[in-house]
């Protein structure tokens, strides 16, 4: 039970977390997960409190399909929830992806602006009345769980909207969300079309409104609350607002945002944000994408202050110019750590409190990286055992790994890089040269497994200070409009650059089996 709920939380208010990271998070551009990493995120996620985890779009390729399987099968307290369009094809796999849940849901949804139908389905608005109604009643074959969306919903006839939210609910609906789904709307706007939907709908008692909102114009989370706000009991957001183009609501900062106001907010949620940095990390580490510096709630520099005026102020009061602690979200304000002398046991439990939990073969790689670390630098701080361990959870079961590395650099060429790399258990050995030792690396990477990928990204920058700091490097590959991202760590730049390169074709490797579904058929 969180704070808020026992200070002043009615059954009312509860608003309810649905996290789609597993799903529309990982249509981020370069964003792609393994099987292994998908379970990390949705143990972690029900852990934390989220109520409805979306695991997927199970038709859109065998992985999608296990992934939600196996997702199903893991979650103990959260809904599970699979995506289907609005054809028999679609929910049928759903429905089978979801069999073991404990609590699954169908989530449903077909286009209502007009230039969805026109364009997009070549469908007339009666032809997708018709198909609302059969997909919502199909999916209850299977569960009695079932959501539905109008996709690009805030740019809908308003009556026709009004319309076919009335056919889903007949039809058996029992979550109604309004997706803005190209983030063009505005706070106003939204709580005026909530507002509608409530006073115009006949049956709308008989369903939960839920908040789907993009970032398009920087205004999803924004438009998240104030949907709150005007009724909704659901909001769809993810782990550091990652999702396609400029991603989705961010969970972390729609759950402060509701525990820090609740003086204007009554609405509050289960989720324990003690966890939030921990899931921040989590996500960053096996997405490969960087947290900005700035990002609310979770960002490097959320708590940071170097102004001297707040400086000063904090030191007398840190409420002066902190609206909440960091321990309230999960950021311990300790930063040395460890030595060479540590052990194994120390270490695991510093990584529980830095939010990792990993498994025996993953703890027992990241401590002897640990320990080479700490044998090289002469403080190890926080940040510094993040990376590593985030380049651990990163790699998961990878088809390549790097085995050794040496190369040969200076003013006077040619710059030279001896790798050797263990491909499905077979281990391999080249030497190329580059302009420059970067270049002689990727050269020899792609000697030894060849492909067609472009290098779109190379990114060096520091973890923490000192000549002695690891190198944190990440790599953005593009393969026929599929794009990845890798990162590696390591007090060796050079070595840091194979570790990010090769954590980057894993995941195109992944991508690779994922493709977009066969034209709907009913």
């Amino acid at each position: 039970m969180t704070q808020k709920q026992q200070n002043n939380g009615s059954k009312n208010d509860r608003v309810y977390i649905f996290d789609t990271t597993l799903r529309d998070g990982e249509q981020s551009p370069g964003a792609s997960m393994t099987l292994e990493e998908k379970l990390q995120v949705a143990e972690l996620l029900d852990t934390m409190g989220v109520d409805i985890i979306e695991a997927g779009f199970p038709i859109a390729s065998n992985g999608d399909f296990e992934s939600v399987t196996e997702v199903a099968k893991l979650v103990k307290n959260a809904q599970v929830c699979g995506l289907a369009r609005a054809g028999a094809k679609d929910i049928d796999r759903a429905g089978e992806a979801l069999k073991h849940a404990k609590n699954p849901r169908i989530h449903t949804f077909i286009s209502t602006s007009p230039v969805h139908m026109k364009h997009k389905l070549q469908m007339s608005p009666e032809d997708v009345m018709e198909a609302v109604a059969f997909s919502v009643e199909h999916a209850r074959n299977y569960t009695d769980n079932v959501e539905w969306s109008p996709e690009d919903a805030t740019r809908t006839d308003r009556d026709y909207l009004c319309a076919v939210v009335e056919t889903a609910i007949k039809a058996g609906a029992t979550t109604i969300n309004i997706p803005d789904t190209v983030g063009y709307t505005m706070p106003q706007e939204y709580v005026e079309t909530i507002t509608m939907l409530r006073n115009r709908v006949p049956n709308i008692d008989k369903a939960i409104i839920s908040t789907h909102c993009h970032n398009d114009l920087g205004l999803a989370v924004a438009n998240s609350l104030a949907g709150v706000q005007a009724g909704a009991r659901q909001i769809e957001c993810t782990i550091n607002g990652i999702g396609e183009r400029a991603g989705n609501a961010a969970l972390e900062e729609i759950v402060m945002a509701l525990n820090v106001r609740a003086d204007l907010m009554p609405q509050w949620t289960g989720i324990e944000t003690t966890m939030l940095a921990r899931a921040s990390k989590l996500v960053s580490a096996v997405t490969a994408f960087p947290v900005q510096y700035n990002k609310a709630i979770v960002g490097q520099n959320a708590f940071a202050h170097e102004s001297g005026i707040h400086q000063d102020g904090m030191l007398k009061n840190n409420q002066t110019y902190e609206i909440m602690t960091p321990e309230s979200v999960g950021i311990s304000q300790t930063s040395l750590v460890m030595g060479k002398h540590s052990g194994r046991h120390a270490f695991r439990e510093k990584i529980k409190t830095l939010g990792y939990e990993l498994g025996d073969n993953q703890l027992q790689e990241a401590f002897t990286r640990f320990k080479d670390l700490a044998d090289r630098k002469k403080n190890v701080f926080d940040d510094d055992i993040v990376a590593l361990v985030d380049d651990e959870v990163a790699k998961g079961v990878d088809t390549i790994k790097l085995s050794f590395l040496s190369v040969i650099a200076g003013s006077e060429g040619p710059q030279t890089a001896n790798l050797g790399l263990d491909i499905d258990g077979q281990a391999s050995q080249v030497e190329s040269t580059g302009d420059g030792p970067v270049d002689a690396i990727f050269n020899a990477i792609k000697a030894l497994f060849p492909h067609e990928a472009v290098l779109q990204l190379y990114q060096v920058h520091a973890v923490t200070e000192g000549t002695d700091a690891q190198a944190e490097v990440s790599v953005r590959l593009e393969e026929n409009g599929k794009t990845v991202t890798g990162r590696g760590a390591d007090t060796d730049t050079m070595v840091a650059s194979a570790r990010a390169y090769i954590s980057a074709l894993n995941k195109l490797l992944v991508k690779r089996e994922k493709q977009a579904p066969d034209t709907m058929s009913a």
